[in-house]
C-alpha cells in the first residue's frame, strides 16, 4: 500500500500526536478523512491515484483512531469533537508545509473537514462531502426509519457499547479482508482490538450528539457559511438517498458557493468498493479551474 508515500508521526496538539502517510506532488494538496472505524488505509486505492495526477495528499489517521493516539475522553466529550479534530489536522497540514489545501471527508471524517472549512476558512481552498449532511440536519430529520437505519448513533453514544464492542470487536465490525483488502484489513484488526482506540471512536459519536450538535446551530444562528468550492458525492447504494433525496440540496444552505454533486455507484465504503469511479470524481473537481 501507499508506495511511494512517506509514513510519519507528528505532535500536534497537547497529548494529541496523529499518524499519517503523505506523498509531496508538485499540485495542490488535498487532505483525506476516513470515517468510523476505518484507518487512513481505507483511501489505500485512491491515494495513489490522486498522487499520480500530482497531487501532494494527506492520509492521516484521525485523533483516536487507528494508530493515532488522542487525549482521554472528557465529561463533556470536547476532547472528541469535530472542532478539535479540525483543529489538529491545521497542524498537520501546517507541520507538512502546506497553507492552503482541499479536504476530503467520508462519514465521520466528513464532520471533521465541514468543520475545518467553517473554523479555518483561510487554509481550506475546497471541501469535499461523501455520505453525510451535517448533523443538526441529520437529528432534526431523526424520525422513526432514521431511527431503524442508523441506530447505532445512539447506541454509540451510550454508555453500555465499549463493553459490548470491545467484547468481540472483530463479530462486531466483521471486516472482510476481500472487500477491503488485506493490509487495509489488517490496519483496520489492529485498531479495533485496542479498547483504548474503540472509546475514543465511540466518543466521536458522543460529541457528535452535543458538542458538534451545538457548534452548527451557532453556525446557522449567526449566518456562518462555507465560502469554499463544495462537492457533495454519496453512495447509491447506500441510504443517503432514502433519508434525504438529493443530500447536495440540503448542503446548499450551508454553502455560499453553487454546490457541486455527484453519485458514486457503491456501497458505503466508496474508497475501498469503487476507488476508479471516486478517484475521478475527485480529480475532476479538485483540479478544475
Amino acid at each position: 500500500m501507499f508506495e511511494g508515500f512517506d509514513e510519519v508521526h507528528v505532535d500536534v496538539a497537547d497529548g494529541v500526536t496523529l499518524r499519517c502517510r503523505h506523498h509531496r506532488g508538485a499540485g495542490p494538496a488535498v487532505l483525506l478523512l476516513h470515517g468510523h472505524p476505518r484507518t487512513h488505509t481505507t483511501w489505500w486505492q485512491v491515494a495513489p491515484r490522486l498522487a499520480d495526477r500530482g497531487m501532494s495528499v494527506v492520509c492521516p489517521d484521525l485523533r483516536g483512531y487507528g494508530q493515532s493516539v488522542g487525549p482521554p475522553p472528557d465529561a463533556d466529550h470536547e476532547n472528541y469533537c469535530d472542532r478539535a479534530m479540525a483543529g489538529d489536522l491545521v497542524s498537520l497540514m501546517r507541520t507538512l508545509g502546506h497553507d492552503t489545501w482541499a479536504v476530503v471527508g467520508h462519514d465521520r471524517g466528513q464532520g471533521v473537514a465541514f468543520r475545518m472549512a467553517m473554523d479555518a476558512p483561510a487554509h481550506v481552498a475546497r471541501l469535499v462531502i461523501l455520505d453525510g449532511i451535517p448533523i443538526v440536519e441529520a437529528l432534526e430529520r431523526a424520525d422513526a426509519r432514521f431511527a431503524e437505519l442508523w441506530w447505532h448513533w445512539f447506541f454509540f453514544s451510550s454508555p453500555h457499547a465499549e463493553r459490548v464492542i470491545t467484547d468481540d470487536p472483530l463479530a462486531w465490525y466483521a471486516p472482510d479482508p476481500v472487500a477491503m483488502g488485506r493490509e487495509n484489513h489488517a490496519d483496520l484488526v489492529r485498531a479495533i482490538q485496542d479498547p483504548t482506540t474503540v472509546r475514543a471512536m465511540l466518543e466521536d459519536y458522543r460529541a457528535g450528539l452535543h458538542v458538534d450538535r451545538r457548534h452548527a446551530e451557532e453556525d446557522r444562528d449567526t449566518g456562518r457559511r462555507v465560502d469554499c468550492r463544495t462537492l457533495v458525492a454519496w453512495s447509491i447504494h447506500d441510504d443517503m438517498e432514502l433519508l434525504y433525496g438529493d443530500p447536495a440540496a440540503i448542503w446548499r444552505d450551508w454553502c455560499r458557493l453553487p454546490v457541486v454533486s455527484a453519485r458514486i455507484d457503491s456501497g458505503h465504503h466508496m474508497a475501498e468498493e469503487n476507488p476508479a469511479q471516486l478517484a475521478e470524481v475527485l480529480t475532476s473537481f479538485l483540479l478544475a479551474d
